[in-house]
């Protein structure tokens, strides 16, 4: 498939639907906004508005800065580069968000992915993580790479991963010699009825890098949505995985920009 295809599919299968919101979230349609949030103290919440923002942009803008206000959550709008208004985000700044790094949206069909060989070397494992210990693990490793952030998140996967075992894989790379602390970790998530399955993570400490492991979960997670059914794999990658994905068959289709505001 071309990449205007890919990215057809993709919106008529994911982003209209709102198929992708994580597991548990509670999820909400209020006119053009997809919203969906967790309550409590680590609570947060995402916002999407995948078909525009209609004629008064700045005051759909501002119900949902009144409505994240008033339970005193953080939360995400992320934007898409063929969104309207085009200047959602600036429009987004002027409101009092803050512009995160842009990433791209890397879709593709699996089994390209599967068309290509990958080895880890001989002194690693992969394996699925599998209880607390292995969560704490990975929690060190996003947190060495990334800061302390990261490592909330670890602590949602788990929650995740205990609740919907049938919608999240979480995948770590040890050191078979040392036991210590994991090399690199990534995860997988299927959306029902879509077609696609995405990744997340693929985080890899420094000196493992340029050594295979990046692809290797990748193929890995590729041959498990592959025995599951899923026909498409997404990624929002950085512009350090871009190339790497790009060079495993899948395909460069728009870029995506996160903002965020924190009451």
């Amino acid at each position: 498939m071309t990449p205007d295809e890919l990215l057809d599919v993709f919106h008529r299968r994911i982003r209209l639907p709102d198929a992708d919101a994580i597991p548990g979230w509670k999820q909400e349609h209020e006119g053009l906004v997809h919203r969906s949030y967790i309550g409590g103290p680590e609570g947060a919440g995402f916002v999407e508005t995948p078909r525009g923002l209609g004629d008064d942009p700045d005051a759909v803008i501002e119900q949902e800065l009144m409505f994240f206000r008033e339970r005193g959550l953080p939360f995400e709008w992320k934007t898409y580069a063929y969104d309207e208004p085009a200047d959602l985000g600036e429009r987004l700044v002027r409101a009092g968000f803050s512009k995160q790094d842009p990433e791209t949206l890397i879709l593709g069909e699996v089994d390209r992915i599967l068309e290509r060989p990958s080895a880890l070397p001989s002194k690693v494992r992969l394996r699925e993580a599998d209880g607390s210990d292995d969560f704490q693990r990975i929690a060190v490793l996003t947190d060495t790479l990334w800061g302390s952030g990261l490592a909330r998140i670890v602590e949602q996967l788990q929650g995740e991963a205990r609740m919907f075992p049938d919608r999240l894989s979480v995948f770590l790379v040890e050191d078979v010699l040392t036991q210590g602390p994991a090399v690199s970790a990534a995860w997988i998530r299927f959306h029902p009825g879509t077609g696609f399955a995405s990744l997340w993570g693929g985080g890899t400490l420094p000196e493992w890098r340029r050594q295979g492991l990046y692809s290797a979960l990748l193929v890995h997670r590729a041959r498990l949505a592959k025995d599951r059914g899923y026909e498409f794999l997404r990624v929002d990658a950085s512009e350090d995985s871009r190339p790497i994905l790009q060079k495993l068959g899948l395909h460069a289709v728009t870029t995506t920009t996160p903002y965020e505001w924190t009451p």
